[in-house]
C-alpha cells in the first residue's frame, strides 16, 4: 500500500470532480481500487503503486477539465479511466473541445471523446465527411448539431437529411398513411435529433419554409443541391450505386456527411454495403475524410460500451465471415444445365 497527496487550490473544482454525492469519485475508487479522501485542499490517494498512480493522472485530467469549466460526468469519468490505462493521458486535453451547437433547451453541444473530437474536426475542415463506427459515438447527433450551427451561421441555406429505406429485419411496407407516413419510421432518428437542436416549434417552421428537408435517399436522384449541408444517415445500407448517386448531388457551397455502422448492414448477403466500397475508393481523395470511430467513443449508458465489446470479442472468437465478406457459391452443374436446356426449348 502507498499514499498520494495531491494539493488542490479552489475547491470547486474539487466539488467538480467528486461530483453529486461523490459519484464520480466512487467510480475511480471502484474501477481502480484506491481511497480518495479530501482533507481540507489536498486529497489524499491510498491503495497498490500502480492504481494510486493512475487514480492520480485521472484525477489530474479531471481537474483540468474542471479548470476548463467542463461538467464531469460518468462518462468523462471512464472515459479518462480508460486513456490513462492505455498510457494516452496526454490525449485529455484535447477532450475539452468549443460548443457545437446550443439545444433548443440551452444545452451546449460538445465532442466527449478523442474520437469525436477529430470527427468534428473533420466536419468544419472538409467538403466531404465520412463517420463510421458503431451504436452511441455520436455520429448522427454530431452531423446534426453541426449541420444546424452551420445553418445559424448562414453559411447554408439548407439542411438536408437523408437514408436509405431499408428495414431491419421488419417489413414496414403494410403501415397505414400515405407516402410520408410509411417513410417517416425510418427518418425518427433524423427528426429526433432535429427536434433536440431546434425544438418542435423552430423546426416546423423551417421546413414549412423548405430550409429542412427529411427524405428517403431515392428522392435525391437527380438533383444538384447548393447552399446545403447534407447528412446521409445509415450509409451501410447503401448500394454502390446509391452511393455514388449521393455523392454526385453535391453542388456548390455544400457540404457533405456521410454516416453508418458496417457492423449493421441490413442489406441482402449477395449485395455489397455502399459505405464499405466508398471507403476503399475514396481513401486518399483531397477534401473527404475519413474518421473511424470506436467502442470507446460510446457516449450512451456504459452498458452499450459493454454490449459492443462482447460482440467484438464474440466475432473475433467464432472467426465467421460476415454476410459482406462471405464468398459466392457457385450454382450447381445439374442447374446450369437445366437452365440450358430451357434456353433452347424457349429459342
Amino acid at each position: 500500500m502507498t499514499e498520494r497527496i495531491m494539493t488542490v487550490d479552489r475547491m470547486e473544482q474539487i466539488i467538480s470532480v467528486f461530483g453529486s454525492f461523490d459519484r464520480n469519485i466512487n467510480i475511480i475508487e471502484n474501477e481502480l481500487g484506491v481511497r480518495v479522501t479530501d482533507r481540507e485542499s489536498e486529497l489524499h490517494i491510498t491503495g497498490e503503486p500502480e492504481n494510486v498512480m493512475f487514480a492520480e493522472k485521472a484525477i489530474t485530467g479531471l481537474l483540468s477539465l474542471a479548470a476548463r469549466g467542463e461538467n464531469i460526468d460518468e462518462q468523462n469519468v471512464r472515459y479518462i479511466i480508460k486513456l490513462v490505462r492505455e498510457g494516452a493521458e496526454s490525449k485529455i486535453d484535447r477532450i475539452a473541445g468549443d460548443v457545437i451547437c446550443i439545444t433548443a433547451k440551452g444545452k451546449p453541444v460538445k465532442a466527449k471523446t478523442v474520437g469525436q473530437k477529430e470527427y468534428v474536426d473533420a466536419i468544419q475542415n472538409n467538403t466531404i465527411t465520412l463517420g463510421i463506427g458503431p451504436a452511441g459515438t455520436g455520429k448522427t447527433y454530431l452531423a446534426v448539431a453541426a449541420a444546424v450551427a452551420s445553418f445559424r451561421k448562414k453559411e447554408v441555406n439548407r439542411i438536408i437529411l437523408t437514408r436509405p429505406a431499408v428495414e431491419a429485419g421488419e417489413r414496414l411496407g403494410f403501415l397505414p398513411g400515405d407516402l410520408q407516413s410509411k417513410v417517416d419510421p425510418y427518418l425518427r432518428p433524423l427528426y429526433d435529433a432535429l427536434f433536440d437542436m431546434l425544438g418542435a416549434e423552430t423546426y416546423n417552421k423551417y421546413l414549412e419554409r423548405g430550409n429542412i428537408e427529411v427524405a428517403p435517399l431515392a428522392y435525391m436522384r437527380g438533383r444538384t443541391l447548393d447552399d446545403s449541408f447534407i447528412i446521409l444517415d445509415e450509409a451501410q445500407n447503401t448500394s454502390r450505386e446509391q452511393m455514388k448517386m449521393f455523392l454526385t448531388r453535391l453542388g456548390f457551397g455544400s457540404k457533405a456527411v456521410i454516416t453508418g455502422d458496417v457492423t449493421q448492414v441490413d442489406l441482402p448477403g449477395d449485395k455489397l454495403s455502399g459505405l464499405k466500397e466508398a471507403v476503399r475508393v475514396l481513401k486518399g481523395v483531397k477534401d473527404i475524410k475519413i474518421c473511424n470511430l470506436t467502442g470507446a467513443d460510446v457516449v450512451r449508458h456504459v452498458l452499450v460500451q459493454r454490449i459492443i465489446e462482447a460482440y467484438e470479442k464474440d466475432d473475433k472468437k467464432r472467426g465467421t465471415p460476415s454476410p459482406q465478406s462471405a464468398p459466392k457459391v457457385p450454382a450447381k452443374p445439374a442447374a446450369k444445365k437445366e437452365a440450358q436446356r430451357t434456353y433452347k426449348r424457349k429459342a
